[in-house]
């Protein structure tokens, strides 16, 4: 039997191999966008692909780096709960410090997704819940996502969700709000792209 400490190592290093695949600027590359590091805010995300102004691309990077996140978490689950969310924390990391990009990824939001649909899909619903109706009112994908991130420990604790998934939400989300200190700067100052605005 693998000892606990290792087991969780070991799920904690998977899913930041897993989290670490840059789907963004793979799939810029495959449909022929360049390298999306060199437009809009330089981000390897969703948000930043869709300012290419292909669609499908945008979609297939929120709908992958999602899923990674979720594939982490359940390979995790084979060590136990404990192992689910080591893979979740690593999948993460993988996803923002990607060491084949010198460590300059993602903001990690649709990872972050992803990583809730693993544990419990009713969280994962939870955020984009919370995530569509702040982008409809706003109009602003990073504010959606602010939001989002910060409610999501407050429902997953309203859901009776454990301890450990409360606590990594938060840790998630306080990433995700350092992630996006510059818009937040925009935002504060009204300068923040709005969707479907050029950045």
């Amino acid at each position: 039997m693998i000892g606990e400490p290792v087991s969780v190592l070991i799920a904690a290093v998977i899913g930041y191999l897993l989290g670490s695949i840059p789907f963004g600027l793979l799939l810029s590359r495959m449909f022929g966008l360049g390298d999306v590091r060199n437009i809009g805010s330089g981000n390897i995300g969703a948000t930043n692909v869709l300012r290419t102004g292909n669609k499908p691309a945008a979609a297939a990077t929120l709908l992958l780096d999602g899923l990674k996140g979720t594939a982490a978490v359940l390979l995790g689950s084979y060590f136990g709960a404990e192992g689910a969310l080591a893979a979740g924390y690593g999948a993460f990391a993988g996803h923002c410090f990607p060491v084949w990009l010198k460590f300059k990824g993602g903001k990690g939001v649709a990872t972050y997704i992803g990583i809730l649909g693993g544990i419990a899909w009713i969280y994962a619903l939870a955020f984009m819940g919370i995530w569509l109706v702040v982008a409809i009112v706003t109009r602003y994908s990073s504010l959606s996502a602010l939001v989002a991130t910060g409610m999501t420990p407050v429902t997953i604790w309203g859901y009776g969700g454990s301890v450990g998934a409360i606590i990594m939400s938060a840790i998630l989300a306080a990433v995700c709000w350092w992630n996006h200190r510059a818009n937040i700067s925009r935002l504060r100052s009204g300068e923040e792209s709005k969707i479907g605005q050029e950045a």
